[in-house]
């Protein structure tokens, strides 16, 4: 039996101060401010994403490995990615790079429906056993190149990129509604700027974010994978 987002949220009282002080010192200070998010950041319990072995570092400003090359992004980044989104209820949203599932999560509990893919197997099955369990129903896990989209379910109010890419994907311009917006780093493998796009009919206009640091983004539009 699947448990309810509410019942999840209850069991991580223990987390209560660690996530309190995740998103009072690490999250409004730095400048993120939407009510909505805060409450999701302090709502969704990072603890259910993360190996047991990190489980103490949970609510540290850091991201933390989840795979072989992998990483669950620093409660921050996850943040002010998705204030950049602008997230409504009711929004149908792309997520590139489902790792664990946590920003995923994130983005069903402000009332997302929600499209995720993942080119890792193992990780997007780990994924959708976890947010199945923990209530997040509104959550489809894909597993596929993210580069090139999911145009089955396009167009899409917003699209979350949460590995670094070479150049902006083709693709996922494409499939973005007009009036919608794509956040996504960009960049060379050690070094890249978060950017927020929006698209307005045929044209787009960009502003930058943050500079940030992301594992690669691997597929046909992205950075070529290990032969």
């Amino acid at each position: 039996m699947n448990r309810s987002v509410f019942e999840a949220a209850q069991e991580a009282v223990p987390y209560e101060a660690e996530r309190r002080a995740m998103v009072e010192e690490q999250i409004r200070r730095r400048g993120v401010q939407d009510p909505h998010v805060l409450d999701a950041m302090f709502s969704v319990p990072r603890h259910e994403f993360v190996l047991p072995e990190h489980l103490g570092a949970a609510y540290e400003d850091r991201p933390l490995p989840i795979g072989t090359t992998e990483t669950i992004s620093q409660p921050y980044i996850v943040a002010a990615m998705t204030a950049a989104a602008r997230i409504s209820p009711g929004d149908k949203v792309l997520e590139i790079g489902t790792g664990a599932g946590y920003q995923a999560a994130v983005l069903a509990y402000l009332g997302a429906e929600v499209v995720t893919v993942e080119r890792n197997g193992s990780l997007a099955d780990a994924a959708r056993e976890r947010l199945q369990w923990l209530g997040f129903n509104r959550v489809k896990v894909v597993e596929g190149d993210g580069t090139e989209g999911y145009p089955a379910d396009a167009p899409y109010q917003a699209i979350l990129v949460t590995a670094a890419a070479p150049r902006v994907p083709e693709p996922l311009i494409e499939q973005l509604a007009d009036g919608g917006r794509l956040v996504i780093p960009v960049g060379d493998r050690n070094r890249q700027d978060l950017l927020q796009i929006f698209k307005h009919g045929a044209e787009t206009s960009t502003r930058f974010l943050d500079p940030c640091q992301f594992v690669p983004l691997i597929g046909k539009h992205g950075w070529p994978g290990p032969k």
